[in-house]
């Protein structure tokens, strides 16, 4: 079995906000997928804002991306004649869908690429410019590469363009820094499926006796830089010659040796190790290599043994063995990072950690009331029928006006349809909710009659991120002291790998949620994984509740849940402590409980 390349799936390094190059990579091997027909079909309005074309033309390229986005079945199933009676595509566009579908680009992003430098379209990812500025930047200054574009911040040549700045060239200089430090990285969720292919073809070789995938993923690490992997032999002959075949991997022989073979993916930069261990070896290498290396060498017990030690001791049959050589249970890949996670072991006082089939309902997400894909009764139907008990719908508010946040009567409006589909649907339950943005002094942007008509809030920064450390933990204090605020969004509104997120006191904002009473999310967007799983152990020991939350902006965003429970179990989290665990009556009961106790 070949290994497929990227070409079939994630692009590019940051592959929902990096643009790939279409007509140098077409998609002619395998079918279009929905997300890369989205990617194509965006990057062609943004190509032609960059190159200042026609406004209505970029609008319909816009509005067939909004539309594309809302579409479940595969779209190259779809016939021309289906794609054109679809509100907002008609007969050209649906054309160019069909001429996407059928060569993997279209004449539109064909004519705006060849007449684009690769290093402008790149350019267009960077975070804090559009396509407009871009265009400046490329035909007043020259420059056609992030480099060049780095070292025209450094020379305070940006700051000098008119509608630039200071302010404007430093964040777009950070912004690089910190794009350039991302650079051969994914998102444990991009590395999964790219490390499971490969998984797969090593244990398919006739040779193998064992494969593993070990390292970061294993340990589920938010981003990954290498997959790393242990393989046996029954003949070792072939090493490593069979992995010189796998298509769009280069070598890497100045640093691999007899034992150990690298590589690199030529398509994100992803760093590939496999190593070479006897069988009888397999397990104790698989616990060495699926575990930080300081908490391996934890002592764990009095006698002064280490996990490590042991692991290079006698061969054992399992890892399972291993542990108990120390008279330990086994501990979880995920697990292996906290010395307070060893004290749990040797006390058997490890947690039985959250699984997804413990999650009764998906709160944190938006309909096309504001920002989403899919309407409000399409995201409840197809929450009830994935087997969740509840829906809490959490739509922008008024204040995100970049995302169509509800002003006061769409609230009303939302709410009112919210009860008829709760007549509809019973005994599932939609919960009233709202994402109140977090305004600059720490409010809520609702009056309190408005914030009172809610079952629960989820209080979120989306602006002026630009924050110290002071003034961004005052902010989350004063918003978690609301006694409307129910729940806390994306605590530092990082997104992983593209945005660091604003710096807070962990301690201090977990603390006063503690004292407030107020949930704390793990936004379970791959981009996100906010609450990070470092600061899951301190708030649990606070008694602190968290919540699973995909913030999710269409029916697919759900699948994200998933990483969240990754991330929750990395933490240590469990279901008891996981409020989204709660059953549809019991978080019934406890909103409406609390807003008593608030005297709401």
């Amino acid at each position: 079995m070949p290994f497929p390349t990227q070409d079939s799936r994630l692009k590019t390094q940051n592959s929902e906000l990096f643009f790939p190059i279409f007509v140098q990579t077409p998609f002619t091997t395998c079918p279009v997928e929905n997300k890369e027909l989205i990617r194509m079909f965006r990057l062609t309005a943004s190509l032609m804002e960059l190159h200042d074309e026609n406004p209505f033309k970029i609008k319909s390229y816009t509005n067939a991306v909004m539309v594309l986005e809302r579409l479940e079945s595969p779209i190259h199933q779809m016939s021309q004649a289906q794609l054109e009676k679809l509100d907002g595509i008609g007969k050209g566009m649906a054309g160019k869908i069909m001429e996407a579908i059928q060569t993997g680009s279209h004449a539109d992003l064909a004519r705006l690429l060849e007449t684009t430098p690769e290093g402008v379209v790149q350019m267009l990812s960077i975070k804090g410019i559009g396509p407009k500025k871009i265009r400046t930047i490329w035909k007043d200054l020259g420059v056609e590469t992030s480099e060049g574009l780095r070292q025209a911040c450094e020379r305070n040549e940006l700051s000098k363009l008119k509608g630039f700045g200071a302010k404007t060239q430093e964040t777009i200089l950070q912004a690089l820094q910190y794009s350039e430090a991302s650079k051969g990285k994914l998102l444990w969720a991009e590395a999964e499926p790219l490390a499971l292919d490969l998984l797969s073809f090593l244990k398919n070789r006739p040779e193998t006796v064992s494969a593993e995938v070990v390292g970061d993923l294993r340990r589920n690490l938010e981003t990954i830089d290498t997959l790393h992997y242990l393989i046996s032999l029954q003949d070792d002959s072939t090493w490593p010659g069979f992995l010189q075949e796998l298509p769009g991997i280069s070598p890497l022989d100045a640093v691999s040796g007899p034992f150990v073979w690298r590589g690199l993916l030529s398509d994100s930069g992803l760093k590939l190790e496999v190593r070479l261990v006897p069988e009888r070896r397999f397990a104790n290498q698989t616990l060495l290599y699926s575990a930080n290396p300081a908490w391996l060498t934890q002592p764990v017990n009095e006698a002064g043994n280490t996990l490590m030690a042991e692991a290079y001791g006698e061969p054992a049959a399992t890892e399972e063995e291993i542990f108990q050589r120390v008279q330990l249970p086994y501990i979880a890949p995920e697990l292996r990072e906290s010395a307070r996670v060893l004290q749990m072991a040797r006390e058997n006082q490890l947690p039985a950690l959250l699984q997804d089939s413990d999650l009764k309902g998906i709160l944190h997400n938006h309909s096309t009331y504001s920002d989403g894909a899919h309407t409000l009764e399409q995201m409840a139907v197809h929450c009830q029928q994935l087997g969740f008990e509840y829906l809490g719908m959490c739509d922008h508010s008024k204040s995100a006006f970049y995302a169509n946040g509800l002003q006061e009567f769409r609230v009303k409006e939302q709410q009112k349809e919210i009860d008829r589909l709760n007549q509809e649907l019973g005994p599932f339950r939609i919960f009233k909710g709202i994402e109140s943005d977090i305004l600059a002094d720490g409010s809520l942007d609702y009056d309190n009659d408005v914030l009172a008509s809610f079952d629960f809030i989820v209080a979120s920064i989306h602006s002026n991120l630009k924050m110290d450390i002071v003034k961004a933990t005052d902010r989350l204090v004063n918003a978690i002291q609301n006694p409307y605020t129910t729940m806390l969004g994306h605590p530092t509104g990082r997104l992983l790998l593209r945005r660091e997120g604003y710096p807070i006191d962990h301690k201090t904002v977990i603390d006063a949620c503690a004292a407030n009473q107020v949930i704390i999310e793990i936004n379970a967007n791959p981009w996100r994984l906010d609450l990070d799983w470092r600061w899951v152990e301190y708030a649990l020991s606070q008694n602190v509740l968290l919540s699973i939350n995909p913030d999710a902006h269409s029916m697919r965003g759900y699948d994200d849940m998933r990483y969240g429970v990754l991330v929750g179990r990395k933490g240590g989290l469990t279901a008891e402590m996981t409020f989204n665990a709660k059953s549809r009556d019991e978080v019934a009961a406890y909103f409406e409980e609390r807003k008593k106790a608030k005297e709401i």
